[in-house]
């Protein structure tokens, strides 16, 4: 049986899950109480429900679509329980390749994690990139505030804004260059090559997720739906999916493994 998906994995990820559904539901109750001591109406309690709710649909699709992702590699359990607990695709999507590159022995989500040290090397690294968060932001929170408002002059948040938002594109290109120009991998013990570089299916992702997302958000501007402007991402990665889900049908092997920055396998 795949070690990854073995019972023993199984087991784990219904105890973390049960864990979380556990603490959600005890602060649930506590909150509606806290709510009825203090004078919140039942309507009030109910629609804060159903919004809160509602609003956390849109970061769901995009834990499922980062599972679907990883799972190839990692199976279905581990994202499952990583996700389940704190991160999100950028985040364990960068751990996971980081990890498996280290490894040195031409692994890639591409293609199923077949060496339990190596997995369990991708497991703690997801594990931990995710608790350092939780570390520095008790720690070091009030700094970081006081330095930006410090550097912003305390006067608007013109520039608080242009950091985060270069922040995230800083991290956005990161992906973008991969699917660019990104180079393949040869598995070292197979010696095949892993097919895991930029090329037609990787940029075909690209574009058609960028498409997306302005369209989706041409769309929710125009028409004024908000609900929609945080569905847009997710959306946009799992349309992104399909097309590469399609193309792998349609296009000949030639054309849907077609790189253009294939390494040299390494002799030796």
């Amino acid at each position: 049986m795949d070690f990854r998906e073995d019972s023993f994995m199984l087991i784990l990820g219904l105890i973390v899950v049960l864990a979380i559904s556990v603490q959600s539901v005890f602060f649930l109750i506590r909150a509606i109480r806290r709510g009825r001591e203090i004078g919140v109406s039942s309507l009030v309690i109910k629609n804060t429900v159903i919004s809160s709710v509602l609003f956390t649909l849109a970061p769901s699709l995009a834990i499922v679509a980062t599972v679907v992702a990883l799972s190839p590699s990692l199976g279905i359990i581990l994202p499952w329980i990583r996700l389940s607990v704190i991160g999100n695709i950028t985040q364990e999507t960068t751990a996971a390749s980081t990890a498996l590159a280290s490894v040195g022995d031409g692994s890639s989500l591409s293609f199923a994690v077949t060496d339990k040290g190596t997995f369990n090397v991708v497991m703690w690294v997801m594990a931990l990139a995710s608790s350092f968060p939780l570390l520095i932001i008790p720690l070091m929170l009030k700094r970081l505030q006081k330095g930006i408002k410090k550097f912003s002059g305390n006067k608007d948040s013109k520039w608080t804004d242009a950091m985060s938002a270069s922040a995230f594109l800083g991290l956005i290109s990161a992906f973008i260059a991969r699917s660019i120009a990104g180079v393949g991998t040869f598995n070292s013990v197979s010696g095949q090559y892993n097919y895991d570089g930029a090329g037609l299916i990787s940029a075909a992702a690209l574009v058609s997720s960028i498409i997306a997302m302005i369209i989706l958000q041409k769309i929710a501007l125009r028409y004024k739906i908000k609900w929609l402007d945080s569905f847009a991402m997710p959306m946009s990665m799992l349309l992104a999916m399909g097309v590469v889900i399609v193309l792998a049908q349609v296009l000949p092997e030639s054309l849907y493994q077609l790189e253009w920055r294939m390494p040299q396998p390494t002799v030796g």
